[in-house]
C-alpha cells in the first residue's frame, strides 16, 4: 500500500490511524474467519478470508483492502475484541 494513501487513513469512527496488518495478525483474523467466529462491527457475519488489511494504531479495529483499496465503511469493520488467538502487540 501506498505510504502517503497510508499517511492520510484513519478510522472513520474513532480518528485512529491505520497501519497494514503483520502477517502474524492477518493469519489470525484469517484463522478466526476460517472457523465462523468473526462478525462485522454491524453484526454480519465476515465469511471471506482476508488478502491484506489495516488495523487501527490503538489494534481495536480491522478494515479490509480489496485489490488495493481500503474499505474504510465503519459498518465493515472487524472488531479485535472478539479474535481469542490475535497476536499480543509487538
Amino acid at each position: 500500500m501506498d505510504k502517503r494513501l497510508l499517511d492520510i487513513l484513519c478510522c472513520p469512527v474513532s480518528k485512529a490511524p491505520v497501519r497494514p496488518l503483520s502477517r502474524s495478525e492477518l493469519e489470525a483474523v484469517n484463522a478466526a474467519i476460517g472457523s465462523g467466529q468473526v462478525q462485522s462491527v454491524a453484526g454480519a457475519p465476515v465469511k471471506t478470508a482476508l488478502s491484506e488489511g489495516l488495523i487501527t494504531t490503538d489494534r481495536k479495529v480491522i478494515y479490509r483492502v480489496e485489490d488495493g483499496i481500503p474499505v474504510m465503511l465503519p459498518e465493515e469493520g472487524i472488531g479485535t475484541l472478539q479474535l481469542r488467538d490475535f497476536p499480543a502487540a509487538a
